[in-house]
């Protein structure tokens, strides 16, 4: 995966599924156990952050 280790990373990451409803994550799945995920975008390395406010950033 070209691009994911661009960031530091959980190095014991485990594979784990989310549920989809059509087009639907609860963003709750995502940030179960984080505060921060990882998302590879082709090439590219975004990161989505859950501040304290309970609101989201996406950075690149």
């Amino acid at each position: 995966m070209t691009g994911a280790g661009t960031h530091a990373e959980n190095s014991s990451a485990t594979a784990r599924s989310v549920v989809v409803n059509g087009n639907r994550i609860d963003s709750r799945e995502l940030f179960s156990n984080e505060r921060e995920i990882i998302i590879a975008h082709g090439d590219e390395t975004y990161r989505l952050r859950l501040t304290s406010q309970n609101k989201l950033i996406l950075t690149k």
